[in-house]
């Protein structure tokens, strides 16, 4: 009970943000950078392993949002719009970056995006999970942008299916297969590496 009233308040939190941005407020730009910047910053650094051109994509989507409120419908869910925008953005600085299918994986070498660990726990447990994490973090960015791109959504950003579906612009089934293989592939690699 407590769930849904929150889930209500937030959709009216977000009809309410919507309706001041069509109305081109600027304390509400500010306050959905807030609320997104952090999952949005990620997702985008999956999708393009450059921290630069994930904080210039960044400031790209907002710019994007704002050109495009007035025809956003409030039908569809504002996170996954937001986040199809961001896609979009990320997909086009990868085709003029180098002429190569979104299907390849990506070789640059970057070093893992930077964990938080609490302070609370065993310091050995803090290694083994930093360790754990690194393994994931390298491991992931040698699969194809679209196996990232799935993956971040669902486990990072802990999007539904459907929602996956409306910003990568797919149906349920193929994330659901998306899914599956990029899952199987990232076990593979893990797996060879521990060998």
């Amino acid at each position: 009970m407590i769930l849904a009233a929150a889930m209500s308040l937030e959709g009216f939190t977000t009809d309410r943000a919507i309706a001041l941005l069509k109305k081109r407020d600027p304390g509400t730009v500010s306050e959905l950078i807030n609320r997104y910047q952090h999952r949005l910053y990620r997702f985008l650094i999956r999708l393009v392993q450059d921290p630069a051109t994930a904080e210039d994509l960044f400031q790209q989507t907002w710019v994007r949002m704002i050109e495009k409120i007035r025809s956003y419908d409030s039908r569809r869910s504002f996170e996954a719009w937001l986040f199809g925008i961001a896609r979009n953005l990320a997909i086009d600085h990868l085709r003029r970056r180098r002429e190569v299918s979104l299907d390849v994986g990506d070789d640059s070498g970057h070093a893992p995006v930077d964990r938080l660990i609490s302070d609370a726990r065993d310091v050995l447990d803090q290694l083994l999970e930093f360790e754990r994490g690194t393994l994931l973090a390298s491991t992931m960015q040698e699969l194809p942008a679209i196996h990232r791109e799935v993956l971040t959504l669902r486990f990072e950003e802990d999007m539904k299916l459907e929602q996956i579906a409306e910003v990568v612009g797919i149906p349920i089934s193929t994330v659901k297969s998306r899914l599956h293989r990029a899952l199987e592939s990232l076990r593979r690699r893990i797996e060879a590496r521990n060998l």
